[in-house]
């Protein structure tokens, strides 16, 4: 069966691998941010942000994302959850926009179902506005309906596991073992509806060695990128998700001997499963040794 492949909403060809988060507060932050070596700026407009500072956030963050990036980098907005008044004023604000201003995608927090998705492509749509987004699925609610909120719209490009709000909502810790179930189902979803998985953040910023594994562990799940909350965790997550020299030869090889028909590789025999690995691998090394100035928005 041939693997799904759609790019929803985001450019082919960027690389995607690492997110960092940076408070809407703080505009002084965001060109800094921006030349951090991530390849995704969020700009947080809900967890960031003390409810007093909501507005002038919000004005801020749309005022810096309306101006060209500092840096060569895909920008999002983390609006407030949707079913909250600061989370309309959110969207309201995005569809005032002039059209070609604002972030490449918005990120939605708090979904549990495909409806909340439906009803912001809906006033999106309306207001003439293409704007990806990415859903954040961080409760229980949110992981059993994962499949459907997955295939809720086509401008959907990505599905973002949210470790630290789900495991309170499970009474669980956040470590990996106790989510991996959730993690499991939210890659599940993501590849029947051929959109991208994101992994949560590591919250220990002294734990260097615990960020290595569970950068690791999610790209072995079938994650393509992982969220930072320090600048400091950035290189650690990119090397992870970039391939590395082996990993391209050993790809190249299998394509070419695939191409020949049935054949074996290191021992293995080489299925249409395996090309397919390759293939992605070679997608992603591309992406990744992209010339800088191709990866403007």
């Amino acid at each position: 069966m041939n693997e799904p492949v759609r790019e929803g909403g985001f450019s082919s060809g960027r690389p995607r691998r690492s997110w960092l988060f940076t408070p809407a507060t703080r505009p002084d932050r965001f060109d800094r941010a921006a030349r951090s070596g991530a390849d995704v700026l969020i700009v947080d407009l809900e967890d960031a942000v003390p409810p007093a500072d909501k507005a002038a956030a919000r004005d801020a963050a749309l005022t810096a994302l309306a101006a060209a990036p500092a840096a060569p980098i895909l920008r999002a907005l983390r609006i407030n959850a949707p079913v909250t008044p600061e989370g309309l004023e959110d969207l309201l604000a995005l569809m005032r926009l002039p059209q070609g201003g604002g972030p490449d995608f918005v990120i939605v927090p708090k979904v549990d179902s495909p409806e909340t998705i439906r009803w912001i492509d809906t006033l999106l749509s309306g207001a003439g506005r293409p704007l990806p987004l990415v859903a954040l699925i961080e409760s229980a609610p949110g992981i059993a309906a994962v499949e459907d909120i997955a295939r809720a719209s086509p401008r959907l490009a990505a599905l973002f596991f949210g470790a630290a709000d789900l495991s309170a909502d499970l009474g669980c810790a956040t470590a990996w073992e106790p989510l991996l179930s959730a993690r499991s189902r939210l890659i599940n979803a993501a590849a029947l509806a051929g959109i991208e998985a994101v992994d949560s953040p590591f919250f220990d910023l002294t734990d260097s060695a615990g960020l290595q594994r569970e950068a690791a562990s999610a790209l072995s799940l079938g994650f393509g990128a992982k969220a930072a909350i320090h600048p400091g965790q950035l290189s650690t997550i990119t090397a992870t998700f970039t391939p590395t020299e082996a990993e391209i030869l050993q790809a190249r090889r299998i394509l070419a001997e695939s191409a020949k028909g049935v054949a074996v590789v290191d021992g293995r025999m080489i299925d249409e499963a395996m090309a397919r690995k390759a293939r992605r691998i070679l997608s992603r090394a591309t992406c990744a040794n992209q010339p800088q100035e191709d990866r403007l928005p």
